[in-house]
C-alpha cells in the first residue's frame, strides 16, 4: 500500500482543485468555457428541428425597409398594421421587439401648430381645419388608439450602463421593492431603461423588457424572467406574452419545501390562476433566469416580411389566430446576436423560442442547487479515480476510465432528456481525464525505471527500440536460455587482412567505426539484435529476446540494404583515397538455443546451434560463387512468395552430412527488373541441364548467359561442365557440392 501513497496524495490533490471550482469556492474560466461548448452540443443534438406554426415574426427585413422607408416608420403604417393584423387577420396576441421612444414628427402637425399659435393665430379658416385635421394628423394617437383594448405587449430595454439616464414610461413592476427580502436571490440589476411613449404604455395590456443574459463568451443562453430595477422587479417580454395568453395569471415565485433557512434561493416561477391553479411552472437558474429552449436554427418560426401585410399581399388563414412578434432580421437595424445555434440570431425568434418552451413546459432546469450535484459528481468520479487507478494494470485502467466516462456521460444526458436538468458536465470529465493521465504518468516513469533496469540486463545486446518494447511487459524476458526458431545473420569483409595492411592504425580504425556504425544501424532499423563483432565480421540474429514473428524476413532485408548502403559508403572512401569495401552475408533460419551464455567472469546473450553454424558457412561460401549474398534454404522456403531467389547450388558444408539448398535473395516480389527475372529463368534451364548431366544443353545456357552478363558464378559452372564432361560422376551423381574447410 505504502507505494501508492504519492500516487494517492498527487490524485486527491488534483480533485480537491476541481471540488473547488464546483463548490464555486473560485471558478476556473477554461471549465465554464468548455461547460458552455458542452450545453451548446448537446443543444444542437436535441432540438426538435421543426418549425412551430402557432407563432409568425413580422419581419422588418430589407425588403420591407426598402419599400416602406427607412426605420422608424411613421406611426400611421403601424396603426394601419395594428388594425389589420387584428381587424382583418384575426391574430391572437401581438409583441413588439422594437421600442417606441420617440414622437412622429413626420406628419408636420408640429409645424402646423406652431403656426396656429404664432403667425395664423387670428385666421379663423386656419383654425378650424386644423382641429378638424388634428386626429389624421396625429400619428402618435392613432397608434395608441390601435393598440387599446387590443392583447399588444410592448417591448422595452435595460441598461447597466453606469451614469446612464431612463428614458420613455416605465413600465408597471410585477413585483414591489422588498418582495425578496431574506432570500439570496442574484437577480440582474440595471441602472437605466429605454422605455416606449407614455401613451403607448397605457394603452397596451402589458410589457416586458427583451434583454437576454449575454455569458462571458458573448452567447445569449439565458434570458431573466424577473430583473431588479431600484429595488422592484420587472417582467421579461416573454413572460408577459405567455401571461397574457393564458389570461394574464398571477406571478407566484417558487421555493422548495422543508428546505433549510441556509437555502433561500429561488428555483422557479408559477403562473398562478385566480383559483389558485398553477398554469406553467417555470424553471430557473439563481440569477431568476430560464434557459432558452431553442427549437432550432434560424427559421424554426415561420416568417412574414411586415410589408406583405401592410400591401395585403399574405392570405388571411397564414396569421389567424397566431401569436405574433414584431422584429428585425434587417443588419443595420442591429438585432443579432450570437446564440448556440448561430452565430447571427434574430433576437426576435429568441423570445419566439423561449414563449413557446415556456408553453410547452420544455424549458431546461438548472436549479441554484445543481452545483451540490455537480459537487458529487465530481467526487464520485474522482474518488474511483483516485483510489482505484492506481492499483490496476494499464490496460484495466484504460477501461476504468473508460467506463467512468461512460457512465458519466449517460447519467448527464439521461438528466437532460428525461428530466430536462442541465448537470455540469465538464468538470467530471476533467476529474477522469486528468487523474487518469496522472497515473498512466506515473506509470510511464516507473516503467521508465523498470526499462533501466532491463537495459542493465539487456542493453549490451538488444537495441534500444528493442529495450523500450520490452519494457512494457518486463516479466515475459528472460536471459534464460531457451530453444527457438530464430534467423542469424553473418557479415564479412573481403581482402579485410589486405586492406588493414595497407592502411595505417588511425585509418583502418576510422573506416572501420563507419563501415560498423552504418551496418549496424540497419541491423537496428530491421529490429535485429546484435550479437557481436568479430573482427571484420558481423554476428546478428532476430526473433530473440522479442519475438519476431517475420525474423526471416527481416534478416534477409537486413542483408539486401547492408549491400546497397555499402555502395553509397565506398563512394565516400573513394574520395578519401582509401579502398573499396566488397561483403559477403550469409543468412539462415531454423531452430537455436538462445540465451546469457558463457562464463563466471564473462557471458553473453548468443544464439547456438547446427542452424547458427550453417549461417556461418553461407557467408564463407559467398566468395566461392562469386555472389555477395546467400541464404539457407529453410529461409528460402519461409519467404518465396514474397522475395526472388537465385539458386545457386546444392551443397554440403564442413560439419554437416545432410545436402542444403543455397539461395542468392535478388529482391523483394515486384521490384525485380523483368530482364533479370528473365535471365534467372535461363540460369534455371542451365540448372537443370547440368543436374540432369547434359552437359551440351547446359553449356549453351550458360554461354547465352555470359553474353547477357559475365559474371564469376556461369563462368564457375561452365568450368565445372567442361570438368564433369571429362570425368563423368556417374548415374548416382545427385548434383552436390562438397565443402571441406569451413
Amino acid at each position: 500500500m505504502k507505494q501508492y501513497l504519492p500516487r494517492y496524495a498527487l490524485g486527491l490533490l488534483i480533485l480537491l482543485a476541481l471540488l473547488g471550482h464546483s463548490a464555486r469556492v473560485y471558478q476556473i474560466p477554461f471549465i465554464n468555457r468548455l461547460d458552455a461548448m458542452v450545453y451548446d452540443a448537446k443543444m444542437r443534438l436535441t432540438m426538435p428541428q421543426s418549425p412551430d406554426p402557432r407563432f409568425v415574426i413580422l419581419d422588418i427585413d430589407e425588403k420591407s425597409l426598402a419599400e416602406q422607408g427607412r426605420w422608424p416608420w411613421g406611426r400611421d403604417k403601424l396603426a394601419t398594421l395594428m388594425h389589420k393584423l387584428f381587424d382583418e387577420y384575426g391574430v391572437k396576441l401581438v409583441g413588439f421587439d422594437v421600442v417606441f421612444a420617440e414622437a412622429d414628427d413626420s406628419s408636420g402637425l408640429k409645424s402646423l401648430e406652431a403656426l396656429a399659435k404664432k403667425e395664423l393665430r387670428d385666421v379663423a379658416a386656419f383654425q378650424s381645419t386644423l382641429r378638424e385635421l388634428r386626429p389624421q394628423l396625429d400619428n402618435d394617437a392613432r397608434f395608441a388608439d390601435a393598440l387599446k383594448n387590443r392583447p399588444a405587449i410592448l417591448g422595452y430595454y435595460f441598461s447597466s450602463k453606469e451614469g446612464g439616464v431612463s428614458s420613455g414610461a416605465a413600465a408597471e413592476p410585477v413585483f414591489a421593492a422588498g418582495t425578496f427580502n431574506g432570500r439570496r436571490i442574484a437577480f440582474t440589476q440595471w441602472v437605466s431603461y429605454g422605455g416606449n411613449l407614455p401613451e403607448f404604455q397605457k394603452a397596451v395590456a402589458g410589457a416586458g423588457h427583451f434583454n437576454p443574459l449575454v455569458d462571458v463568451d458573448g452567447t445569449s443562453r439565458r434570458v431573466p424572467l424577473l430583473v431588479e430595477y431600484k429595488g422592484q422587479y420587472y417582467e421579461a417580454l416573454a413572460l408577459a406574452m405567455v401571461r397574457n395568453l393564458l389570461g394574464n395569471p398571477s406571478i407566484a415565485p417558487g421555493y422548495p419545501e422543508n428546505s433549510p433557512a441556509s437555502y433561500a434561493a429561488m428555483e422557479w416561477l408559477d403562473l398562478t390562476a385566480a383559483n389558485g391553479e398553477v398554469m406553467r411552472r417555470i424553471p430557473v437558474d439563481e440569477n431568476a433566469a430560464a434557459l432558452i429552449p431553442y427549437r432550432g436554427y434560424q427559421g424554426s418560426f415561420p416568417y412574414v416580411s411586415i410589408t406583405d401585410v401592410l400591401n395585403d399581399r399574405i392570405p388571411k388563414e397564414q396569421l389567424a389566430g397566431r401569436v405574433v412578434l414584431v422584429g428585425t432580421t434587417a443588419p443595420g437595424l442591429m438585432d443579432l446576436r450570437a446564440t448556440p445555434v448561430g452565430a447571427a440570431y434574430p433576437g426576435v425568434e429568441i423570445h419566439a423560442n423561449l414563449i413557446a418552451g415556456i408553453l410547452d413546459g420544455a424549458v431546461k432546469q438548472k436549479p441554484p442547487y445543481i452545483r451540490g450535484a455537480d459537487v458529487v459528481t465530481v467526487l464520485l468520479v474522482g474518488a474511483v479515480m483516485v483510489f482505484l487507478v492506481p492499483l490496476l494494470s494499464p490496460l484495466r485502467a484504460t477501461l476504468v476510465g473508460i467506463l467512468m466516462l461512460l457512465f458519466l456521460l449517460s447519467v448527464n444526458f439521461s438528466f437532460w432528456h428525461a428530466a430536462n436538468f442541465v448537470l455540469p458536465l465538464a468538470n467530471g470529465v476533467i476529474a477522469i481525464l486528468l487523474l487518469y493521465a496522472m497515473n498512466m504518468s506515473w506509470g510511464y516513469f516507473v516503467e521508465s525505471r523498470t526499462k533501466r533496469q532491463l537495459t542493465g540486463l539487456f542493453g549490451q545486446y538488444v537495441p534500444p527500440e528493442l529495450v523500450e518494447e520490452m519494457s512494457r511487459d518486463p516479466e515475459h524476458y528472460s536471459m534464460a536460455g531457451r530453444k527457438a526458431e530464430l534467423t542469424v545473420l553473418f557479415s564479412d569483409i573481403r581482402g579485410f587482412t589486405t586492406i588493414s595492411e595497407g592502411l595505417e592504425p588511425n585509418e583502418l580504425a576510422a573506416l572501420m567505426n563507419e563501415y560498423l556504425g552504418a551496418m549496424t544501424l540497419i541491423v537496428r532499423k530491421h529490429r535485429g539484435t546484435l550479437d557481436k563483432y568479430i573482427g571484420d565480421a558481423i554476428m546478428a540474429f532476430w526473433g530473440a529476446p522479442v519475438d519476431d514473428l517475420e525474423h526471416a524476413k527481416n534478416a534477409v532485408l537486413t542483408g539486401l540494404e547492408m549491400h546497397v548502403a555499402l555502395q553509397q559508403l565506398n563512394k565516400s572512401l573513394v574520395a578519401r583515397g582509401w579502398p573499396e569495401l566488397k561483403i559477403g552475408v550469409g543468412v539462415n533460419t531454423g531452430p537455436m538455443t538462445v540465451g546469457d551464455m558463457g562464463s563466471p567472469v564473462r557471458q553473453s546473450y548468443t544464439v547456438m546451434g547446427d542452424a547458427v553454424n550453417l549461417g556461418s558457412r553461407l557467408e564463407g561460401i559467398t566468395k566461392q560463387y562469386g555472389v555477395g549474398f546467400i541464404a539457407g534454404e529453410s529461409t528460402r522456403e519461409l519467404l518465396k512468395k514474397e522475395f526472388v531467389f537465385r539458386e545457386l547450388d546444392r551443397v554440403r558444408v564442413k560439419g554437416k552430412e545432410d545436402p542444403v539448398g543455397i539461395y542468392e535473395p535478388v529482391g523483394e516480389e515486384g521490384k525485380v527488373a523483368r530482364e533479370e527475372l528473365d535471365e534467372i529463368k535461363l540460369w534455371n534451364q542451365a540448372l537443370r541441364s547440368y543436374r540432369a548431366q547434359e552437359w551440351d544443353q547446359a553449356e549453351l545456357a550458360l554461354m547465352n548467359l555470359q553474353r547477357i552478363r559475365p559474371c564469376y558464378l556461369y563462368d564457375l559452372y561452365v568450368k565445372r561442365v567442361e570438368h564433369l564432361r571429362k570425368e563423368p560422376p556417374g548415374e548416382n551423381w545427385d548434383g552436390v557440392t562438397v565443402f571441406e574447410t569451413k
